[in-house]
């Protein structure tokens, strides 16, 4: 009669647990690998790029980095360094990166900023790739285009609360000598226009309060999948100086001229880059409630229809009033019939 009872060695153990490691890939990274290609994400001048600028022999590839950085945004790290500090510990992170040792935080550093207008083509490609999906997962909601602002807030001494409450003391101080003086309005004249670290990083008005940010253009689809991204940075003004717009002491009235005077640079920078795309739904916030916006997006972006609120701030609404049908759809207040 054979023993049932056989003893396990130290060794027998340890082969268990590594062959459990090896085959039981987490879920996450066998899915990631099994069905993006990062090769074929990146654009050859992109490669020409990275190998021209580092030369040979090189210890992390391309691709490594690229899968660094999807990883990194997949599971929402902010820091480099914390990332990192993961792949130190975990070999399969390592391998999916294809990182023979972790680099340093400069290297991944240098790579965000040195490679980021081909990082950009990468990210236009996956729009190319992902929008037919889009599209077998919800026909309709991926037919709409969905457009507005955003500020992404940098790591910067002038978003610290102090620094506005030290402006705000300073306003009220100056509001004692001289009682006319409002001491938020004036609080927000006394801000510098730029973050003193980086001047690419900009005052701005988000979301009901103040901060310092890289101001950019979104667009989505009605599933919620972001299509485009632009920044509005010195680049983009050089491209389009229209949406230059003086600084007021308004800073409501700074946010609505930014997003309303952004839309058609924005629009004609995606179609441009992706030129089969095409919508039949436009969605935007009031800021687009003008007369010239609703001709330029049946006229020259070829939207069907544009569902934006109506605009209580504007001039006409606000003396004249709506009408409306029986409906409920606006009339304009311009026409005499």
């Amino acid at each position: 009669m054979r023993n049932k009872n056989v003893q396990m060695s130290l060794f027998d153990t340890y082969s268990d647990v590594c062959s459990a490691m090896e085959d039981n890939k987490p879920k996450f990274l066998t899915l990631l690998e099994e069905h993006i290609d990062f090769k074929t994400l990146m654009p050859g001048a992109f490669y020409w790029a990275f190998y021209r600028h580092f030369g040979r022999p090189r210890d992390y590839p391309l691709e490594g980095f690229m899968k660094f950085c999807v990883l990194q945004k997949t599971i929402g790290i902010e820091k480099d360094s914390t990332l990192l500090t993961i792949l130190k510990m975990s070999r399969e992170l390592r391998e999916f990166c294809g990182f023979e040792k972790v680099p340093d935080a400069s290297k991944i550093t240098r790579f965000k900023q040195d490679f980021v207008v081909y990082i950009q083509k990468v990210f236009e490609n996956l729009v190319e790739i992902t929008e037919p999906i889009c599209r077998e997962i919800d026909v309709k909601k991926a037919d709409y285009l969905i457009y507005d602002t955003t500020g992404i807030e940098a790591y910067v001494a002038e978003n610290n609360p102090k620094f506005l409450n030290s402006k705000l003391n300073q306003a009220k101080k100056m509001s004692k000598k001289n009682p006319e003086l409002k001491p938020h309005a004036l609080a927000y004249s006394l801000m510098p226009e730029t973050a003193a670290a980086n001047p690419f990083v900009k005052q701005q008005y988000i979301n009901g309060h103040f901060c310092y940010a890289h101001k950019a253009g979104i667009l989505t689809n009605g599933i919620g999948i972001i299509r485009g991204i632009s920044f509005f940075d010195e680049d983009f003004k050089r491209r389009h100086p229209e949406v230059i717009s003086k600084k007021t002491d308004n800073p409501e009235l700074d946010k609505e001229i930014g997003d309303s005077v952004s839309l058609r640079p924005v629009l004609s920078d995606f179609f441009e880059t992706h030129p089969s795309f095409s919508y039949k739904t436009f969605l935007g916030d009031s800021a687009f409630d003008t007369y010239d916006h609703y001709a330029m997006l049946r006229d020259e972006f070829h939207f069907d229809r544009a569902a934006i609120p109506l605009n209580q701030r504007n001039s006409l609404f606000s003396k004249q009033g709506a009408d409306f049908d029986s409906n409920g759809t606006p009339l304009c207040p311009m026409s005499t019939s």
